[in-house]
């Protein structure tokens, strides 16, 4: 094998198409631009999302205010309040929440916020929980792990 002698599959090498060679050729007189308008001039090339002068989409749509985070982590909500379903002395985990129904998801991460009152001694065991919710739940002689 020689390297003269090497060329490509066939099949694999596609012939440019050859505009303004005349009508014998198939792309002569208009060269595959249509007839007359702003496409078949030279510069007919316009921007993506120019609107042939018409004020375009992008700035009829109000501009986005504030910030978005990217890293944004949504989590499920849950009172004080709501553990009251659980018998004293019971440990309260994601698992638990999702087998009494106070949680749908089980990879989201659950929030205790402080609404509510807590009587029963529970051991909570959760992703977060803010400081009201903890006090109250070592008031009521439970522990927060």
């Amino acid at each position: 094998m020689l390297l003269n002698s090497i060329k490509p599959k066939k099949g694999s090498v596609k012939s440019v198409k050859r505009l303004g060679r005349g009508n014998a050729s198939g792309h002569g007189t208009f060269c595959g631009r249509g007839c007359k308008g702003q496409g078949q001039r030279k510069s007919g090339n316009v921007r993506p999302g120019f609107e042939g002068g018409q004020t375009p989409l992008i700035m009829r749509l109000p501009k986005l205010r504030g910030f978005k985070n990217p890293n944004r982590t949504e989590s499920q909500v849950l009172n004080v309040s709501d553990l009251e379903s659980f018998k004293d002395g019971d440990e309260v985990n994601a698992a638990a929440l999702i087998e009494k129904k106070l949680v749908r998801n089980k990879t989201l991460p659950v929030k205790l916020l402080g609404g509510g009152k807590l009587t029963k001694k529970l051991t909570v065991k959760m992703n977060m929980i803010s400081s009201s919710a903890k006090n109250k739940i070592v008031s009521a002689g439970g522990k927060v792990l």
